[in-house]
């Protein structure tokens, strides 16, 4: 690794690329002149690119990639494709000439790939995609959104692990509160493995930031700062969520459209509404993240433009400059002291859950 940190970008991944990816390139380029890029595709598409675009053209070094994993590919035939731009960008963060990797395209392939090349963190029994979302006191980490669909104890807790860590690193918090989503607040609700997780999160080094169980409704309130559920739920809670957004945007368009008083109505609500639609932009929170990995790991909606793909740049660019890797291994080392001085419970068929963090 060099002094100016490195990240790779799959420059070929997504609907738009690879245009969006360099005009992304440059406004993150702009925001952040320290870091340096290693741009993964098809040289003849991307050097004319770079030719408009200065900023970006003096941070990137274009790697030639002649294959494009497409998103229909299932993973098991993107493991093959050892020449295609997201693998080659994948390669460059396990190879130790990036700190980390960005792509919008297959997310399948994306997070298989990373899991095999970059492999997890040392007792990280698998990764976990996070992502941020808007809510009534502030930003919200939710995880798993869709990696794992179906979660045992000790996932639970290595997602709480790994959301506080995230929250601490890229959101700024001091000490960030943490809920596991759950059908009811109340401590009997839920299934067996739930409630176990949270007995066990409660003794653990992170049990004072511990709220217990959160509701869906929750999510939107920002009862807590980190929201922790297995993929299926939290894929569910996610599509949810996205839904109720475009209905809301589509049904306040259709008021203000309704008539010539609606109308000057948005002319005079208009200044409210814009900070509201600033607010609510899903370019804003593009960027969601595989957790676990020894790498930085981002993945880009893959229909997003060029400002939507530079926050998932910066994204990535805050968990490398502020230390992302190294906060995660100080996590899970408390873990381990804690379980080392006995301060755990048994589960999973008498493993110590925390010794296996």
């Amino acid at each position: 690794m060099t002094e100016a940190p490195t990240l790779a970008v799959d420059a070929m991944g997504g609907d738009h690329a690879p245009e969006a990816i360099v005009a992304g390139l440059e406004i993150a380029a702009e925001r952040h002149p320290e870091m340096r890029f290693l741009l993964v595709g098809d040289a003849a598409r991307l050097e004319p690119l770079l030719g408009r675009f200065q900023r970006a053209a003096k941070s990137a070094e274009v790697r030639h990639a002649p294959d494009v994993i497409g998103d229909e590919m299932k993973p098991t035939a993107a493991l093959r494709m050892r020449n295609a731009s997201m693998r080659i960008a994948i390669d460059a963060v396990a190879g130790g000439e990036a700190a980390g990797v960005i792509s919008a395209g297959n997310t399948g392939a994306l997070l298989t790939l990373a899991k095999i090349v970059i492999k997890t963190f040392p007792g990280i029994d698998r990764p976990a995609m996070a992502a941020v979302g808007p809510s009534e006191r502030g930003d919200v980490i939710m995880l798993d959104l869709g990696a794992n669909v179906s979660c045992d104890v000790r996932n639970l807790i290595e997602f709480a692990v790994m959301g506080e860590v995230f929250a601490r690193i890229v959101l700024g918090l001091t000490a960030p509160t943490i809920g596991l989503l759950n059908v009811g607040s109340e401590e009997m609700k839920g299934g067996e493995q739930l409630r176990e997780a949270a007995e066990l999160l409660k003794e653990s080094p992170i049990g004072p930031q511990f709220r217990g169980f959160v509701e869906g409704y929750d999510i939107a309130a920002g009862t807590t700062d980190v929201i922790v559920t297995d993929g299926f739920t939290g894929n569910v809670a996610l599509k949810t969520g996205e839904g109720a957004l475009k209905l809301v945007r589509g049904l306040l368009r259709q008021v203000f459209e309704s008539s010539l008083s609606a109308r000057l109505g948005y002319l005079l609500a208009r200044p409210a509404l814009d900070r509201l639609r600033e607010w609510l932009d899903p370019r804003r929170y593009n960027g969601a993240v595989m957790l676990g990995l020894n790498g930085v790991v981002v993945k880009s909606h893959g229909s997003t433009d060029a400002e939507g793909f530079a926050h998932a740049l910066d994204v990535a660019m805050d968990m490398v400059l502020h230390g992302f890797n190294d906060a995660m291994r100080a996590g899970l080392a408390r873990m381990e002291r804690f379980s080392d001085t006995g301060g755990h419970k048994e589960a999973d068929g008498g493993q110590p859950l925390a010794a296996a963090l």
